[in-house]
């Protein structure tokens, strides 16, 4: 026991932690901004600075695995970038303590999308899609043509995941594309330069 004690790491991060401080430190460096990881979990995952460590914004980072491998081959082979499960607790987006959601959309063959919502409009859509329940089971769906849905209710093998493919469809309730890699990442920037 006292071995276990001495081995435990003090901190560790997941890896969208790790793949979102990274992205912002190698991807963003001309915004000059500094990643901190907190000492300890008070539900936010990330805290960013602007160069002259003045102004803060707070992160809430998820990672989800593609679930899109082991599809239809139609599916796998389509406009489908990936597609990825998050489990969200209400009360995180009711009372938020971080100021932004970052939910990083791990895809097998592609690199990494960010989708980076301000957790006030993370909530009204979360709302409107899945009303209020406690737990939300939120899929997030990315293509190549950059957008990215809410899919989860729709099914896998519906018209509306075809048309999502196709780049037809229509709902904005479920879309979150104005969130999507730059544009979610200008809304963190009007944030820390205001």
């Amino acid at each position: 026991m006292l071995i276990y004690r001495l081995m435990r790491p003090v901190f560790t991060i997941h890896a969208g932690e790790y793949l979102v401080g990274e992205y912002i430190e190698s991807h963003l460096k001309k915004w000059k901004w500094n990643v901190w990881i907190p000492s300890k979990d008070t539900g936010i995952d990330l805290l960013v600075t602007d160069q002259k460590n003045q102004r803060t914004v707070s992160l809430q980072v998820k990672f989800s695995k593609d679930f899109l491998p082991g599809k239809s081959a139609a599916m796998q082979n389509s406009s489908l970038r990936c597609w990825s499960w998050f489990t969200l607790n209400r009360a995180d987006l009711v009372s938020p303590k971080a100021e932004f959601w970052v939910f990083v959309l791990m895809g097998f063959t592609s690199k990494p999308d960010f989708l980076v919502v301000p957790t006030a409009k993370l909530l009204t859509h979360m709302n409107e899609i899945h009303g209020h329940q406690k737990k939300l089971q939120v899929y997030l769906t990315s293509t190549k043509k950059n957008k990215c849905w809410e899919t989860r209710g729709l099914g896998f093998k519906s018209d509306a995941m075809l048309q999502i493919a196709d780049g037809k469809y229509k709902d904005t309730t479920r879309d979150l594309s104005n969130y999507l890699n730059g544009a979610g990442w200008d809304a963190l920037k009007a944030k820390l330069d205001h």
